[in-house]
């Protein structure tokens, strides 16, 4: 017996599109393996940006574990501490999680605010493990986290268009 689809229900997801955000996700963490040559790192991070991208635009597209071994291959290519980003990652899915139970619907302003405070949540903490507290990149890390916050809205766009839901002007 064949299952009579609504027009609301969505197409099952197959094949390749499962491995989609996974995949822009390493590939927004292997963004780091570039030869960008800059006198101060104020490379963002485009793998969090990409993972949190998907999160605010298809909740549904990534397992509450998967910045688990995302994390862990972020962090195998950008040379942070291991173990960083799959705790500061998996505790910004945690909080937005919290946000979505609280908050019955949110526009994309809030999605970008939201955004905000996780790459911050992420970069400081971050800067707290890798850094000693008496190095002076204070300064630059507010850059990288004003340069990240000005980027997501062209990383949820990406993963919007990789999910199909945009078509490209």
């Amino acid at each position: 017996m064949s299952q009579v689809r609504g027009p609301f229900d969505e197409a099952p997801v197959t094949g390749f599109q499962r491995f989609v955000p996974a995949l822009s996700v390493v590939v927004g963490s292997a963004v780091t393996l570039w030869p960008f040559i800059a006198t101060f790192p104020i490379l963002p991070p485009f793998g969090l940006l990409m993972l949190l991208g998907w999160r605010l635009t298809k909740p549904d597209s990534l397992r509450i574990w998967a910045p688990l071994p995302l994390g862990l291959f972020d962090d195998l290519v950008s040379g942070q501490p291991l173990g960083t980003a799959m705790l500061f990652w998996t505790l910004c899915f945690f909080m937005i999680d919290l946000i979505d139970q609280r908050i019955v619907y949110r526009d994309f302003w809030q999605d970008w605010l939201i955004a905000a405070g996780s790459v911050a949540f992420c970069l400081i903490l971050g800067r707290l493990v890798a850094a000693p507290l008496g190095a002076h990149v204070d300064t630059v890390l507010l850059l990288q986290i004003v340069i990240a916050t000005l980027l997501f809205p062209l990383a949820a766009r990406i993963c919007a268009m990789l999910a199909g839901d945009e078509e490209p002007e």
